[in-house]
């Protein structure tokens, strides 16, 4: 971390008085002079509600303007309901790639040793959208037309087929624990939201945003 700080990347903790209650570390990326990609970002456990997380990225956007950079990337697990949330909706950062089993086998207790896929996001840092999600105004995506695509009914992924140039892609209520529960349905998310998100995405499809419900809001490319 020390290195990282000195040679230009970014080193950021945030703390309750004396104490190191969240911390997040990243690095210059291409393209060269307006990208940081933010390797991890974590809150501890008695800090996590109090909006440590959101002041973290706060910071972080504000370091990247001053030095002129415009975008700022980072990979996180699409079965991760609170994380998709605080993503896409209280930060507006919007999913550009989808990424099957990106670090391999991950045999942690986080992790379970499944594939570990994960979604690139890029916080497009001057975007109005996002200015507004960093004044406390989260983005609502349009639903209005939407249709479910990938549906959670009782608790198992259920594709459906639908002609709506908007869909619904759901996710498990709390994958962390599936895993631990239920490993084999844990699994079967994984497949299922890889299969329908990710299908979605190399077809050119732009998630518009994610719903407190569970479900990513996607428009379909031109068909």
């Amino acid at each position: 971390m020390r290195v990282l700080e000195h040679t230009g990347g970014y080193v950021a903790g945030a703390f309750s008085a004396d104490e190191l209650v969240g911390a997040g570390a990243g690095f210059l990326a291409a393209p060269i002079g307006r990208g940081l990609h933010s390797h991890v970002a974590g809150v501890s456990g008695q800090a996590q509600g109090r909006s440590v997380g959101y002041a973290l990225k706060l910071h972080q956007r504000a370091w990247a303007l001053v030095r002129g950079l415009d975008t700022v990337s980072w990979t996180f697990d699409p079965l991760v309901r609170r994380n998709a949330f605080f993503n896409l909706a209280k930060l507006a950062a919007l999913p550009a790639e989808y990424l099957p089993d990106f670090y391999g086998p991950m045999a942690d207790e986080i992790n379970d040793a499944g594939p570990s896929d994960r979604v690139l996001l890029n916080w497009r840092l001057t975007d109005p959208s996002v200015a507004a999600a960093c004044a406390g105004r989260p983005l609502t995506p349009d639903i209005t037309t939407a249709e479910p695509l990938l549906s959670d009914v009782d608790g198992r992924p259920v594709r459906r087929a639908t002609g709506a140039d908007t869909v619904l892609v759901a996710v498990p209520a709390d994958i962390e624990t599936l895993r631990g529960k239920d490993p084999v349905l844990a699994v079967e998310w994984r497949f299922a939201v890889r299969d329908t998100l990710g299908e979605l995405l190399d077809a050119g499809a732009r998630v518009t945003g994610f719903l407190r419900s569970g479900s990513y809001v996607v428009s379909r490319p031109d068909r």
